[in-house]
């Protein structure tokens, strides 16, 4: 099943489809679960006190890539304020997480900031789009 698929199905679409955006729900969908799965590894490491502030960026970043994976598949109606705002909040969550990641020499948290970095770009560009 493809959320692109899914989202170009939506009557209110009507072949007004958005790639990057359906490119950045995608991801910021991949990106909530990995960095959900690299806050659960880091509170497993034995330096797990070490890794509080890498725990609390992951699970932060979950969320906002959670919520913004929910608010860009709703096609009813229009709310492109809170979409473009919640696009650009996704960036800078992805970048700290990045950052924080990066600092750890875990296999984990270097896959997390790949993924961060990933989300990040296609959030901007579909910020782009609008």
């Amino acid at each position: 099943m493809s959320i692109a698929k899914m989202i170009a199905a939506h009557p209110d679409v009507a072949g007004n489809f958005n790639e990057p955006l359906a490119t950045a729900v995608r991801h910021a969908m991949f990106c909530s679960i990995i960095c959900t799965s690299c806050a659960d590894a880091c509170g497993a490491e034995e330096d797990a006190e070490m890794m509080r502030q890498c725990i609390r960026l992951c699970m932060d970043c979950s969320d906002v890539c959670g919520m913004v994976a929910r608010l860009g598949t709703r096609r009813t109606g229009s709310n492109e304020l809170l979409l473009q705002e919640a696009l650009q909040l996704c960036v800078t969550a992805c970048d700290l997480c990045a950052e924080e990641c990066a600092k750890h020499d875990h296999d984990h948290c270097r896959l997390c900031a790949e993924m961060c970095r990933e989300c990040s770009r296609d959030c901007k560009a579909a910020l782009e789009t609008f």
